[in-house]
């Protein structure tokens, strides 16, 4: 998660584009490829994707190939699962252990789609700012204001949890006993479930005094203002139409070619 939000490409052409647009598209592409249950059409796209978001969204490859390590690994066990329990034409056997053609193919599908939406994820989250994203949704999709600034105020205190665990270690630390022969700070699981709770308690009073805060101050009364409108521009559009014209190429000559598999393949 880090390195999503510490890779922030501020300034690279995906992150000038409107977060509601993007978000829209990623909720699209994703429920598209919840569809497509063969191998080839989802590698395609996802082929595609990570073309798409490495030339707009201008990230380190480390960092890229960072960030897929949790799709990854969720793919990889996708496939193991479906390779070695759905049932079909059996092409290997080892004692209990069975391939069938089935399975591989549908695991392979399975594995390119978390593929895919992971990738267009990865893409979302390294050119969105947050707060453009709770400002595009209030103001583009309508997002009430409760809603709005109660997910920004979670938000905020999600960014700033870090420097609080840090805070709270650092005073465990002051107040432990450092005389013995290992001076050392604290480390055993007491300790730290000391440190978890503590931190519970300041998340949930630092939540207390915002909503105090945030009612104090007129939240939910309308008309609202907008301090720094997010606009949905002509090349919003742009990206939006080129986006959908690659899935809908991929998918038809994907049926064209005779490749394409839907939820039939599964039964």
């Amino acid at each position: 998660m880090s390195v999503l939000t510490g890779a922030a490409a501020a300034e690279s052409p995906l992150a000038r584009r409107n977060p509601t647009v993007k978000l829209a598209l990623l909720v699209i592409v994703s429920l598209a490829a919840m569809f497509l249950l063969d191998p080839i059409t989802p590698a395609v796209l996802y082929v595609l994707g990570l073309v798409g978001v490495a030339i707009s969204v201008r990230v380190p490859a480390r960092t890229l190939a960072l960030a897929h390590v949790p799709f990854l690994a969720f793919a990889f066990s996708v496939f193991v699962v479906n390779v070695l329990s759905r049932s079909g034409t059996v092409i290997w056997q080892a004692g209990p252990l069975r391939v069938t053609e089935e399975g591989l193919s549908v695991g392979a599908a399975l594995a390119a789609r978390t593929l895919l939406i992971g990738v267009l994820a990865v893409g979302f989250l390294l050119s969105t700012d947050g707060v453009a994203l709770m400002t595009s949704l209030h103001q583009n999709a309508r997002l009430g204001a409760r809603v709005t600034y109660a997910i920004l105020a979670g938000y905020r205190m999600l960014q700033e949890m870090p420097r609080e665990w840090s805070t709270i270690r650092h005073a465990h630390t002051v107040r432990a006993d450092l005389r013995g022969g290992d001076a050392r700070p604290p480390r055993n699981p007491r300790h730290l479930a000391g440190a978890v709770f503590t931190l519970l308690i300041v998340s949930v009073r630092k939540g207390e005094r915002t909503a105090q805060a945030l009612e104090s101050r007129g939240l939910g009364l309308e008309p609202r203002t907008t301090w720094r409108p997010v606009r949905v521009t002509g090349a919003d559009w742009r990206l939006a139409a080129g986006v959908l014209t690659v899935l809908t190429a991929v998918v038809v000559g994907s049926a064209a070619l005779g490749i394409l598999q839907g939820p039939g393949a599964l039964f």
